[in-house]
């Protein structure tokens, strides 16, 4: 009987990697502050992921408490990029300061607190990459991780597992092997904005379809579904045959 893995998919509403966990027999549970759209409450607690590292489980969405057996063999962490990920800087500063050096410049007049919470985000993502769990993998876009704490191990873009997209994603990997492309396809289709920018089509759409800022960050951390059949299959492969 093959054994079943505990894994704890953090950050995660949308249950795209836990579902792939389970699909293979997995333990997989997802773990948010909001609830989840995945469809599993059952598989998903709602609560303060730290809390559920330490206890191993908590209170489910259904309101059924879990704790697992044994200890967490996995973790996939999800942490908010809002403050991290480069594509914010230009939030940080009041937009009559470029010319100025950095330490010269005055926080941006709409957004006073932003480098408060850029430095509770890296004490967040930090505290997952040092959970005591033996095997880690913590997925961010590019941004300033890679300078206050290390480079990534790996970056990815969902067009390497079969999904015509451009998303450019990095990984931190503990005690996990680099992921292998599955079915390398295009990149997707591009939209040209009025500014002469362009954006990948599924990112324009996502954000024309977006109400509020809350379903605009929900929308821009889409998990493309190659990408999480790739994490489950490759990472539980290798956990069950070491």
């Amino acid at each position: 009987m093959m054994r079943k893995l505990n894994v704890l998919v953090a950050c995660e509403e949308s249950q795209a990697v836990c579902k792939e966990f389970r699909r293979l027999g997995h333990n997989a549970y997802s773990c948010d502050i909001l609830s989840c759209s995945g469809g599993h409450p059952e598989w998903h607690f709602q609560c303060d992921v730290l809390q559920v590292i330490k206890n191993l489980g908590g209170t489910l969405q259904n309101g059924q408490k879990k704790k697992i057996i044994g200890h967490w063999d996995l973790m996939v962490a999800h942490p908010p990029c809002t403050y991290l990920a480069v594509s914010g800087a230009q939030w940080f500063y009041h937009p009559d300061d470029k010319h100025l050096p950095v330490e010269q410049r005055r926080p941006h007049p709409k957004f006073p607190n932003r480098q408060e919470d850029r430095e509770k985000g890296v004490e967040f993502f930090m505290a997952l990459a040092n959970a005591p769990i033996e095997h880690i993998a913590i997925e961010n876009p590019v941004g300033i991780m890679s300078n206050r704490w290390r480079k990534p191990d790996q970056k990815i873009q969902p067009w390497m597992f079969g999904d015509e997209a451009s998303k450019l994603t990095c990984l931190w990997l503990k005690n996990l092997p680099k992921l292998r492309e599955t079915d390398v396809v295009g990149h997707g289709e591009r939209v040209v904005l009025s500014s002469g920018r362009t954006l990948p089509k599924w990112y324009s759409d996502a954000l024309s379809k977006a109400k509020t800022a809350e379903e605009r960050r929900t929308l821009r951390s889409k998990t493309f579904p190659g990408f999480a059949k790739a994490i489950a299959e490759q990472w539980s492969e290798y956990l069950l045959n070491l």
